[in-house]
């Protein structure tokens, strides 16, 4: 894509579906072991009453829309904004959908607003991320 071809309100978006085996991989190489996450035991007990998954590995199905699709390969990721309103659980299928907001063409940076939603429609994470377009 070329910077040029970017219009506000353009959309992307992608799709998951969150297993334990993405929670236990995330985990490991996170060290966020937060029982909440990988005791089923401890969550049964807690407000959630099963576990639930990690909100910035849920998260990071934005920054996947934004690598690989808009902006697309080469995007720097500058910042990201996030609100996590409702939990995920295992085998909630996630879309995670990045809207162009505002384009700023001197230094070709692009704000897009971010929003996760699951299966029922609800969201579940929403923000803003800053990218600078590098492609």
């Amino acid at each position: 894509m070329k910077f040029e071809d970017l219009m506000v309100g353009q959309k992307a978006s992608i799709q998951k579906t969150f297993t334990a085996a993405d929670v236990t991989a995330f985990a490991g190489l996170s060290l966020d072991i937060n029982p909440l996450h990988v005791s089923d035991e401890y969550a049964k007990n807690s407000i959630f009453g099963k576990r639930i998954v990690h909100g910035i590995l849920t998260s990071g199905l934005i920054s996947a829309v934004l690598a690989n699709k808009l902006p697309g390969p080469g995007t720097i990721y500058l910042g990201q904004e996030l609100r996590f309103v409702a939990p995920v659980y295992l085998g909630d299928d996630i879309k995670a959908e990045v809207e162009v907001a505002e384009i700023m063409e001197e230094k070709k940076i692009v704000k897009l607003n971010t929003t996760c939603y699951n299966q029922d429609g609800k969201t579940v994470i929403f923000g803003m991320a800053t990218v600078k377009f590098n492609g």
